[in-house]
């Protein structure tokens, strides 16, 4: 392999999680070189209107906040690359990403690669997605249909967390699963179909979102009959779970099951003893954090990540 000039730091990822790491470490004299990845901004970048992160009293786009962190690490000497990494080779001395363009290496690297929600793939989603009424973050855009009808389509915690926050805000959620029973814990369930403002609506399955400039209605097939029925809504909230952006690293680090990176705080475990830690390697964001998947969260992890890098390069 072509030996590059090796970098003090490598951040994977430009989302919130990477963009803070790279701040952080900006400014701590490190000249973090960050890899745009596969969707610069991370997810982000889709949502219309950011209420819940703390400084912005009217809300902010998504896109707008995204780009001021990027500003904002770049003031302070943070450098930015278009690549998509594939590939990682650690040896004590040195780590190596593998991307599209000549290889890197680097002393540390933090590892924000992110995760993208699972969608359903019928038509309309995407001509709804980003602020027409389809979303994957209730508690981010739940505000905006205070008073309305929603739908949650899921049947797991997520679902039943995320219909339950809605019902605080909407006069009426309707809980969509293709099932006939939720696959939520039982405390979770029993909370569901105990809260008089959720109606769950079994063994339908979304085959279609209607509407002009926003949703209207969702059309729903029952599993059994194959009736097809038009079910009014404002929006549809999709919690059928993520996909952390971890694949091309399956054999290069370890995951979970669901391709989540393993590890405690932001250090990665080795996969020989999970006990011990890899040296100089840490995780940060969405490709981490299987449970609460926040802009805020994100950023703190990244936050976390690259001080944590600064103490290896200090020697700490």
């Amino acid at each position: 392999m072509a030996q590059s000039e090796e970098e003090k730091l490598i951040i994977v990822g430009s989302g919130c999680a990477g963009l803070s790491a790279a701040i952080y470490a900006a400014r701590a004299g490190l000249e973090p070189l960050v890899i745009d990845g596969i969707q610069p901004g991370g997810q982000l970048t889709t949502t219309n209107h950011v209420e819940n992160f703390p400084g912005f009293p009217d809300g902010i786009s998504g896109s707008e906040l995204v780009w001021n962190m990027r500003r904002q690490a770049e003031n302070f000497g943070a450098r930015f690359r278009s690549d998509n990494i594939r590939q990682l080779q650690f040896s004590a001395e040195r780590k190596y990403l593998i991307g599209e363009r000549e290889p890197l290496s680097a002393q540390t690297v933090i590892m924000a690669v992110g995760a993208t929600p699972r969608k359903l793939g019928i038509p309309g989603e995407e001509k709804f997605f980003g602020g027409r009424g389809v979303s994957t973050c209730a508690t981010c855009d739940g505000a905006f249909y205070r008073h309305r009808e929603v739908v949650v389509i899921g049947g797991g915690d997520t679902a039943c967390e995320d219909a339950l926050f809605l019902a605080r805000l909407c006069s009426r959620v309707h809980l969509v699963h293709r099932r006939d029973r939720l696959r939520a814990s039982k405390i979770m369930a029993e909370r569901v179909m105990a809260h008089e403002k959720i109606a769950v609506l079994w063994n339908s399955i979304p085959i279609r979102m209607d509407g002009e400039e926003r949703l209207a209605s969702l059309q729903l097939r029952h599993g059994e009959t194959q009736e097809e029925k038009a079910l009014p809504c404002s929006a549809a909230f999709l919690a059928i779970g993520q996909v952390p952006n971890t694949a091309h690293f399956r054999s290069d680090l370890p995951l979970d099951e669901r391709g989540y990176i393993l590890g405690e705080g932001v250090r990665i475990s080795r996969r020989e003893d999970p006990q011990s830690y890899f040296e100089g390697i840490f995780r940060a964001g969405d490709c981490a954090d299987p449970s609460y998947r926040q802009a805020i969260t994100a950023a703190a992890m990244g936050c976390q990540a690259a001080l944590e890098a600064e103490r290896t390069l200090a020697g700490f």
